[in-house]
C-alpha cells in the first residue's frame, strides 16, 4: 500500500475526479465510486493523498481541518443569541453545514472534513 500526494485538477460529467501526482506529475484518475460523498468537499486545486494498491487508487483522503468560505448563509438575527443555535451555511467548496448562528456569509471557516463539521472561525 502506498500515500501518494496530489492536486485536484478537475471532475468529468461521469463523476471521475483527475488528479496531479505531486511527484511526478502524472494526471491520475480517481473513479467515481471512490470519490463518492466526497465530492461537495473537494476543491481544485486541494492537495489530497490518494492511497494505492497494486498501483490502483482505493481511497482518496481529504485534507482535514480545511478553511473554506461560507458563500450563503441567512443572515444572523439580532437579539438570537440563544445558546447552540446553529443553521446551515453553503460552503466554497460546494458543500453545506451547520454554523454557529452568529456567522455571516464571506466569513472563513475551519472545518474537518471527515466529521463534515464546524471548528471554528479562521479570520
Amino acid at each position: 500500500i502506498e500515500k501518494d500526494g496530489a492536486q485536484f485538477t478537475y471532475a468529468d460529467e461521469n463523476g471521475n475526479h483527475f488528479f496531479m501526482d505531486s511527484t511526478t506529475y502524472d494526471e491520475v484518475i480517481v473513479p467515481a465510486a471512490i470519490m463518492e460523498g466526497k465530492e461537495d468537499w473537494i476543491g481544485e486545486g486541494m492537495e489530497c493523498n490518494l492511497v494505492k494498491f497494486k498501483g490502483n487508487v482505493i481511497e482518496c483522503v481529504l485534507p482535514s481541518p480545511v478553511v473554506l468560505e461560507i458563500v450563503e448563509t441567512e443572515p444572523n438575527v439580532k437579539g438570537n443569541t440563544a445558546q447552540g443555535y446553529t443553521k446551515p451555511a453553503k460552503l466554497s467548496c460546494g458543500a453545506t453545514i451547520n454554523v454557529p448562528g452568529f456567522l455571516e456569509t464571506g466569513e472563513m471557516i475551519r472545518v474537518d472534513t471527515e466529521k463534515k463539521e464546524y471548528i471554528e472561525r479562521a479570520n
